[in-house]
């Protein structure tokens, strides 16, 4: 049944079906413009340094698919593409593959394609009201060679499922315990993340936060979607736009952890947006509907995707007079 369920979800969001209201609130952000830059534009350092790992770009894939047979051809062109580009993997929720299922290419041979950068593993909160904990986090670490393990925040889309998890009594305190055993990053999937919930999970060991705002993907129009009769439809229609904007989740979070890895993602479309919501924060933007397109193509197809994500990138440090991240993130705004 879940496999069958990540197969909906996947193909809702390649067919557009899920597609949020594109207002992640990165538009309002503006820079001011540098006539002058005085900067050679090709010496322009983009690199960054993530768990330890220096990386050649301040991107993520973020969580996309896990579970199903189309899963593995995606995360072998994923796994692929990053091990050339050199920038972190965050696969999809390792939940089927835990439980006996069709892993869909989360396995050891993850690592092999991908020997040199970050992967993240995943599976869902929900799960740890439900006997999940630091043995499934190591194995889900193990299963794919991952030096954290995603714990990903998804009460709206699961009230909207009639087969969801609505009991999440206790689970800060269990994501604290798992914090204190293994590497844990937390990330919302698209209605993003606030201040004070970003602060209470730092206090608990969690090493990084995706905020994961809203402006993306909406799942709860996926789970629109999928439901099997017009009450669940028009329970899940009423929240196609609810959450906390990209923009304001990453501001919220950075302003309430000041020391924290913050990851900018939610409806992040190109290479200006990533510069947006470094200029807002964030150290690392992930992106997850923008590539999966060219996912499920080839690794060159997403590796293209990426060179002009970083070219965008790198001509908004040089309009805006930056020679690296650390600039950026002072450039001037308009007002």
């Amino acid at each position: 049944m879940i496999s069958t369920r990540k197969a909906q979800h996947l193909n809702i969001v390649l067919e557009g079906r899920g597609a949020g209201d594109g207002r992640t609130g990165l538009d309002a952000v503006r820079f001011r413009h540098v006539a002058l830059p005085e900067l050679d534009w090709d010496a322009i350092n983009l690199g960054a340094t993530f768990l330890g790992r220096r990386i050649a770009l301040p991107f993520l894939v973020s969580s996309m698919t896990g579970g199903t047979g189309q899963a593995a051809t995606i995360n072998r062109n994923l796994s692929l593409a990053c091990e050339a580009l050199k920038i972190p993997l965050a696969v999809g929720s390792q939940r089927v593959a835990l439980e006996g299922g069709e892993a869909g290419g989360l396995d050891a041979g993850l690592r092999a394609l991908a020997p040199s950068v970050p992967i993240l593993a995943n599976f869902g909160a929900a799960q740890l009201a439900h006997g999940y904990g630091t043995d499934h986090a190591r194995r889900a670490m193990d299963q794919i060679g991952a030096d954290a393990v995603i714990v990903h925040l998804n009460p709206l889309q699961e009230a909207l499922q009639p087969e969801g998890d609505r009991d999440w009594r206790g689970l800060l305190d269990r994501i604290g315990e798992l914090a204190r055993d293994v590497p844990v990053i937390v990330k919302e999937v698209g209605a993003g993340i606030s201040g004070d919930v970003a602060r209470a999970l730092a206090d608990r060991g969690v090493v990084a936060i995706d905020v994961a705002g809203a402006g993306g993907t909406s799942w709860a129009m996926v789970e629109g979607e999928r439901a099997a009769t017009p009450r669940q439809r028009a329970v899940a229609m009423a929240f196609a736009d609810w959450g906390i904007p990209t923009a304001d989740a990453i501001a919220e979070v950075r302003a309430a952890c000041p020391d924290a890895t913050v990851i900018g993602s939610g409806g992040v479309r190109d290479g200006l947006d990533a510069a947006r919501a470094i200029r807002l924060g964030a150290d690392m933007v992930g992106f997850a509907a923008a590539i999966l397109p060219a996912a499920t193509q080839s690794p060159e197809a997403v590796a293209e995707v990426f060179g002009t994500f970083a070219d965008q990138l790198r001509t908004a440090c040089f309009c805006t007079a930056s020679p690296d991240l650390a600039a950026l993130r002072k450039a001037a705004l308009l007002p």
